[in-house]
């Protein structure tokens, strides 16, 4: 059988670099496992699952991060 290859395309848009997240200082609001913990990296603003930090990580500009924070404060992405 063939091997399969897929070589990854950019985002259309996509203007964030590679960022080296191996000696990122996370934060966490608490201790618990599956806490959302945040660094600041290069001037950008990474997130990622605490309980599974092996996933990839979400990158935010501090544009995008000041929208996600302030909409998040005013209750835009509560589901209950």
């Amino acid at each position: 059988m063939a091997e399969s290859t897929t070589t990854q395309q950019p985002l259309a848009g996509w203007d964030k670099p590679e960022l080296d997240l191996s000696n990122a200082d996370w934060r966490s609001s608490s201790q618990g496992t599956g806490d959302v913990q945040i660094a600041f990296v290069e001037g950008f603003i990474a997130m990622r699952n605490g309980g599974k930090p092996e996933n990839p990580s979400l990158i935010f500009s501090p544009a995008e991060w000041r929208a996600f924070v302030l909409n998040a404060r005013d209750g835009e992405f509560d589901l209950t």
